[in-house]
């Protein structure tokens, strides 16, 4: 189990993911978390420089996708700001939603990463079904008050993880 807890890469921010890197994986696709990872958490915009950042991924060929917990209504306003497909109340960390992301993008599982802020949501789910996983740092400490109580989890995760040197 703990080893479906720990990501392919770790980066800060958006801007750190090594575009090149991924295309040498063989990723074609990235399915992207929206609260804290894409924007702040309960925002209804996106910010004109990650819509610039993820206008030039597409540029690079790169297939994109929105993979959320949120309602539909929620996720489409979003979506639609930058042009992107998305797959809404995906229940993280099933595999059901991140599989709907990739045949979205019409791309087999293992050619899509996926980026997320949370280990036992986007980065299980990705793992689970044997997608490439970034984890990103979280745009605030704003967060859903069932988000928080999953953090306290995900610091012990992360303790053990770095015990064990598997982190």
């Amino acid at each position: 189990m703990l080893k479906l807890l720990v990501p392919c890469m770790i980066v800060n921010t958006l801007y750190d993911i090594k575009l090149t890197e991924l295309k040498q994986r063989g990723i074609r696709g990235i399915a992207f978390d929206l609260d804290n990872t894409i924007i702040p958490w309960n925002s209804p915009d996106i910010c004109p420089e990650v819509l610039v950042w993820l206008n030039n991924l597409a540029a690079q060929d790169f297939k994109l996708c929105f993979v959320s917990n949120n309602g539909k209504r929620r996720v489409r306003k979003i979506a639609e700001q930058c042009g992107v497909p998305f797959v809404a109340r995906a229940l993280k960390p099933s595999r059901s939603g991140f599989r709907q992301a990739a045949q979205t993008m019409e791309l087999r599982p293992e050619t899509v990463a996926v980026v997320g802020d949370q280990l036992f949501t986007d980065i299980l789910g990705g793992n689970r079904l044997g997608m490439v996983t970034i984890w990103v740092k979280p745009l605030t400490t704003k967060e859903f008050i069932g988000t928080k109580v999953t953090r306290q989890l995900e610091k012990l995760a992360v303790h053990v993880l770095k015990v064990t040197g598997r982190l």
